[in-house]
């Protein structure tokens, strides 16, 4: 049994420590988003906020001017995007283009050179909006931003992960278990509990920090929150699409499975070869996307 002195609880004092030192989203961002929320704000009230950071305003616009939202001409100012994207979907530019610094850099203990953890929640972010629209009746903007985050705890637990992968590893290969099993076991916390920690810091909706939680195990989420069952469900299946596509694959892909009855629940199941087919598309133009530099 563990005590409180025991290496284990000593790694786990040392992430929480690490994941409360984590900043806060900068308060104009804050600001910002609160006035996306109030309708009786104008649009420039918005991009007046927004302007504080240039830097921010340049990620803004490169993801309004992106393929992803198809306008069929540039933006280029934000108070244009308030007007033509509207609030909803500024709301996930705006998160979207503030994530971005956190998730940009390599993460090696997941075995994810620079930029691949960005590339593999923006996948995951693009799928969960498309299959959203398969399955109908959801918010497309909140899927699109719960699959960009479902993997936000890795920033914290990579460093553990790569000085314990040895051990990781050797639990995943030997025992047959997922690679989260192995990092509870080793660290006495998944990259998912992490995440779910992260989020509910940044006061974000509780629906991220459930789709983080939950985004490996959909069937554990419990009763009570089975309203998000729908966004959990949509961002385990994106996930699991492009892990089997070796889509930002890391060491996290190994011993995964896709939850049939998330498929059930979706009524996919016997779509799925389809939609593999479809995401290969979908994800081949996000990389052109990315090359091309119309993506963060």
């Amino acid at each position: 049994m563990s005590t409180d002195g025991s290496p284990r609880e000593i790694v786990k004092k040392r992430i929480l420590k690490k994941v409360k030192d984590i900043p806060s989203l900068p308060q104009f961002v804050l600001l910002t988003l609160k006035k996306l929320d109030d309708e009786r704000s104008s649009a420039s009230d918005v991009a007046n906020t927004l302007s504080k950071d240039q830097g921010l305003v340049v990620r803004v616009l490169r993801l309004a001017n992106s393929a992803y939202y198809g306008i069929p001409r540039t933006i280029t100012s934000v108070t244009e995007a308030v007007a033509i994207l509207g609030y909803k979907t500024l709301r996930s530019i705006v998160l979207a283009a503030s994530i971005y610094p956190y998730m940009s850099g390599s993460q090696k203990g997941y075995a994810l050179d620079k930029g691949e953890l960005w590339r593999h929640s923006l996948g995951v972010a693009y799928l969960s909006r498309y299959i959203g629209e398969k399955v109908g009746g959801l918010d497309l903007e909140e899927l699109y931003l719960a699959g960009l985050l479902h993997d936000i705890g890795k920033i914290v637990l990579n460093e553990y992960v790569r000085y314990g992968y040895s051990i990781i590893s050797k639990m995943v290969e030997e025992e047959a278990i997922p690679f989260t099993q192995a990092e509870r076991e080793v660290l006495g916390f998944d990259h998912a509990e992490i995440g779910e920690i992260i989020i509910d810091q940044w006061a974000l909706p509780e629906v991220y920090a459930l789709a983080a939680r939950y985004h490996h195990t959909p069937d554990d989420l419990p009763d009570e929150k089975a309203s998000y069952r729908p966004v959990v469900d949509v961002v385990h299946t994106s996930n699991s699409i492009c892990l089997m596509l070796g889509f930002g694959l890391g060491a996290d892909g190994l011993q995964h499975y896709m939850s049939e009855k998330s498929l059930e629940r979706l009524q996919l199941k016997d779509e799925i070869e389809l939609l593999m087919s479809e995401a290969v598309n979908i994800l081949y133009q996000l990389d052109e996307e990315i090359r091309s530099e119309e993506i963060i």
